[in-house]
């Protein structure tokens, strides 16, 4: 057996088999005909002296050799496209993609991302929004807005917006159910609730009640809506009573839309942070800081 180097034009066609499981499939993805992915296949394993795959009716399963193959393969090929990534982003013009949530991309960054764009005409700003609380600064994102707790994030996140949390409603709604003499007057009204898949890092109705020491559950009357500006927007509609988020709703309030019917509640912890890939590029920190400096 030759110790000569392998040539490895067929990675790609190797890990789409191993992940796959089948070579027809691995050909669907690739765009190949199964007789040409079957071919290269062969080809590897003359060039080691080693079966790789396990074939069957069910399809292909990875030998032992296999598999300490496909861990070096597949793994290289990662760390080939990361660098392929940056490299497309140096060679770009300048770019930066922001990841962050519906709401806060809605409510708080489209009113004022014109401003950066009027500073920074030469850098071309992409929003990427998601309710997923777990794909952060994954992919090509340059810098992330997300919400939850300083322990959350690296050491060097940065508070953009601290919890501070307000019942709120439309004057309409208010005069036909209330008023509302405190806090637990609100749990025999129609509340308004952002539903997320897990547990939720912000306030939720259960838990900004129970800090005024009532005690109640998601109940029929109320709406349960999966992104915060269909709550905003169910609010205004007059559905119920919402959880207003200081910094996303003060719009409403100033122009009377909304008012605010309980007390503010604070968690000084928890908030909006600014997580910029590390290191960042001068465009994404010039947006990071931006964002930061920005009321």
């Amino acid at each position: 057996m030759s110790d000569r180097p392998m040539d490895v034009g067929w990675l790609r066609i190797f890990d789409a088999v191993a992940r796959l499981g089948s070579l027809t499939r691995a050909g669907q993805e690739l765009g190949l005909s199964q007789p040409a992915v079957t071919y290269q296949i062969r080809r590897i394993e003359e060039q080691l002296g080693v079966t790789l795959f396990h074939r069957s009716q069910e399809g292909s399963r990875l030998t032992e050799a296999g598999e300490t193959l496909h861990r070096a393969v597949h793994s290289g090929l990662e760390r080939i496209d990361e660098a392929a990534r940056d490299i497309r982003r140096r060679v770009r013009a300048p770019a930066i993609r922001l990841f962050t949530d519906y709401g806060f991309a809605a409510l708080w960054l489209m009113p004022r991302v014109a401003d950066f764009r009027r500073l920074h005409p030469q850098v071309e700003v992409h929003i990427i929004a998601s309710q997923s609380l777990t794909d952060e600064l994954d992919g090509d994102a340059d810098a992330a807005v997300l919400f939850g707790c300083r322990d959350d994030f690296q050491d060097d996140a940065l508070l953009l917006m601290p919890e501070r949390v307000v019942p709120v409603c439309t004057p309409g709604f208010l005069s036909r159910f209330g008023p509302f003499d405190g806090p637990a007057a609100l749990a025999s009204a129609p509340l308004l609730h952002l539903e997320t898949a897990g547990e939720p890092r912000w306030l939720t109705w259960k838990t900004w009640l129970s800090t005024h020491g009532v005690t109640r559950e998601p109940t029929q009357g109320d709406l349960g809506l999966n992104t915060y500006g269909f709550v905003i927007q169910a609010a205004l509609a007059e559905q119920g009573i919402a959880l207003g988020w200081i910094g996303l709703v003060d719009q409403f309030l100033a122009a009377g839309n909304l008012v605010a019917i309980a007390p503010e509640v604070e968690r000084k912890d928890s908030g909006y942070w600014v997580v910029s890939r590390r290191p960042a590029s001068g465009p994404a920190k010039a947006l990071t800081d931006w964002l930061v400096g920005k009321p």
